[in-house]
């Protein structure tokens, strides 16, 4: 041990006392007499204060440490609740979709109205010319599941996990051509399992709207409901074509 590192370190009285205090609480209770005498040099100032005085002042700065703490749950706990009913009037949405035109309409509408996401856009891999008319617009794209393109998402696909921040000035300009010098920060999220049926992404002009250490939980819940809707709804046309 250096010379500095044993001026650094309590004697082993004051270690003693140290000890014997914390096993001892109520010491001060049966001794009044000493906290009138012990000063202690004010945290902010140079003045000192009592022990009771310090003692309160350390309780005053924890018991707004925590109101600010609680403030903050509370926070959140609003905000996922703000959450929650959003989801849930986009799986009302989707419920009432008779066909898969209806279900990506569904959810085109339901991210614009309900989640402000003017930047969104559903890439479909699996048999869309017999799924929904090949028509391309804005919000909808459709791509072979081995197509090159798709190669810059070759991790996200294998990972199958929704994923947030900035991407790939190659992923930004396929997902929004025309519009990805506007796009500052995405959100990707698998549709089906594996993302056997395909992305939606979510972009924003906001560098910090997406960001890499947000929780994707509800981004999660609105896949898997996106993802189960374009399902069904493939399923359901299936049925149709060959029936009798």
């Amino acid at each position: 041990m250096s010379i500095r590192d044993k001026a650094a370190s309590p004697p082993q009285e004051e270690l003693g006392i140290a000890q014997y205090l914390a096993e001892h609480p109520d010491f001060f209770a049966r001794h009044h007499g000493l906290l009138e005498r012990l000063k202690l040099p004010h945290v902010t100032g140079g003045q000192t204060v009592s022990l009771v005085e310090r003692q309160v002042s350390v309780l005053q700065e924890k018991n707004r440490s925590l109101d600010r703490r609680l403030h903050e749950l509370v926070e959140v706990a609003r905000s996922n609740t703000t959450l929650s009913e959003k989801v849930h009037t986009l799986a009302i949405r989707l419920l009432a979709a008779a066909d898969t035109g209806s279900v990506l309409g569904a959810l085109e509408s339901g991210l614009r109205e309900d989640f402000g996401a003017s930047q969104a856009v559903v890439v479909l891999f699996h048999n869309t010319s017999e799924i929904v008319q090949r028509t391309a617009t804005r919000f909808l794209r459709w791509i072979d599941r081995a197509d090159p393109e798709l190669k810059p998402f070759a991790t996200f696909i294998h990972q199958a996990r929704p994923r947030c921040g900035r991407i790939r000035d190659v992923q930004r300009d396929f997902l929004f051509p025309g519009d990805a010098e506007g796009i500052a920060s995405v959100a990707l999220v698998p549709l089906g399992s594996a993302c056997d049926i395909g992305i939606l992404a979510i972009g924003s002009r906001d560098s910090s709207r997406f960001n890499p250490t947000m929780s994707t939980d509800f981004l999660a819940r609105i896949g898997e409901l996106a993802g189960a809707a374009l399902a069904a709804s493939r399923s359901r046309a299936e049925l149709l074509r060959a029936a009798p």
